[in-house]
């Protein structure tokens, strides 16, 4: 194989499949990248950790020789960098080696054979539709954070994408809150099986997602992989393996009857359990919300650091009581909620809480309040 490559092109596509692979590798062939290069000029590039793939194609300067040779993805990855810019790459391989040469630099780099290298079975992808990159964008950016990271409820470890007769569903849990999008349904999409899409790959597809906003992403998935295709032809694809297990029901645990509704600036908000929350230890990280007729008194007590209060303006009707929450799960939430209102929707110190923007919003969040 011998092709030639602009430094800026296969440095972008080298950025976006190492970082699937896994650093520490007890199988060599995972540590490296699949380079494809074809007569009519074009090179794929692969990178695989046996549950998540992505392939990325490109148009070489030239292609003098086809063919395809797997090399170290990290160790590529870094030469590009290093490579002056504007500069054309040149890779040849040949007897397990892969000459690289750029200006008057040159690496001669060890190889192993293209047949080793795994590919993931798609098999038959029957659900297909698309969506708009920036929709798609946020339905994770409004999801992700709720992802569970214990290993044990593994089940937990991705977003649970499913369909009712109109609406197609994102949500995302760790057992302390609840994310939920919801947005209309995309042709296509009828019969969907329900997903669970594991976190690494919806961290892949986020950084893909800033690179091809203002295009639609195709979706093709089965009850057991799922396919991403981002950028048309000549742009990447991103193939997962899904979560084998059962999402909770959780449309159990969005409260309907919750009557006292707090509404308050959540920018406002949010900077007031950030202060007050300066003197929290691991051990006391919650934050107390007293609320009466329009205003709410946040406060921290930790025995080792003191006590925070803070005031912040709100409109609030009801009966006044007192709630507590974990302070970061609810500056998480916070962040989430764009424009300058927020609303609470409160029953009691014990019950979970629902919040969200407005009731036209597509994302909502349920948070289990702590003892304070």
């Amino acid at each position: 194989m011998k092709a030639t490559i602009e430094r800026a092109t296969l440095l972008k596509c080298l950025s976006h499949v190492q970082s699937v692979v896994e650093r520490r590798n007890t199988i060599p062939i995972l540590s490296n990248v699949l380079i494809e290069a074809s007569s009519d000029g074009r090179v794929k590039v692969m990178a695989t950790d046996l549950d998540l793939q992505v392939v990325e194609s490109l148009s070489a300067v030239s292609v003098d020789t086809p063919g395809a040779i797997t090399v170290s993805a990290h160790l590529l990855f870094d030469i590009a960098r290093k490579l002056p810019d504007g500069s054309q790459v040149s890779l040849e391989a040949a007897e397990n080696r892969m000459t690289v040469k750029a200006g008057r630099s040159r690496f001669s780099l060890p190889t192993l054979p293209r047949d080793d290298f795994p590919m993931i079975a798609e098999g038959d992808l029957p659900t297909s539709f698309e969506l708009p990159a920036a929709t798609l964008a946020q339905l994770i950016d409004r999801t992700r954070f709720a992802i569970s990271t214990e290993e044990t409820r593994y089940y937990l470890n991705g977003i649970f994408f499913h369909v009712t007769d109109d609406e197609l569903r994102a949500a995302a849990t760790d057992g302390h809150r609840l994310a939920r999008y919801t947005l209309a349904k995309p042709d296509g999409a009828d019969g969907m099986p329900d997903v669970i899409i594991p976190r690494k790959c919806v961290a892949e597809l986020r950084k893909l997602l800033e690179e091809t906003q203002g295009t639609n992403v195709l979706i093709d998935l089965s009850a057991s992989k799922v396919r991403f295709t981002l950028g048309g032809e000549n742009g990447v694809v991103l193939t997962s393996k899904l979560i084998d297990g059962t999402f909770p029901d959780y449309s159990r645990v969005i409260p309907t009857g919750n009557d006292k509704i707090l509404r308050l600036d959540p920018k406002s908000f949010w900077e007031g359990v950030d202060r007050v929350a300066t003197i929290a230890t691991e051990k006391t990280r919650a934050v107390k919300m007293a609320l009466e007729p329009d205003r709410v008194t946040l406060s921290v007590t930790s025995p080792d650091n003191g006590t925070a209060a803070e005031e912040v303006p709100a409109d609030y009707k009801s009966a006044g009581f007192e709630i507590g929450f974990n302070a970061n799960y609810l500056k998480d939430i916070l962040s989430q909620i764009e424009g300058d209102t927020v609303e609470l929707h409160l029953a009691d110190a014990g019950a979970p809480t629902l919040i969200r923007k407005d009731d036209k919003s597509p994302a909502l969040y349920v948070l289990m309040p702590m003892r304070v």
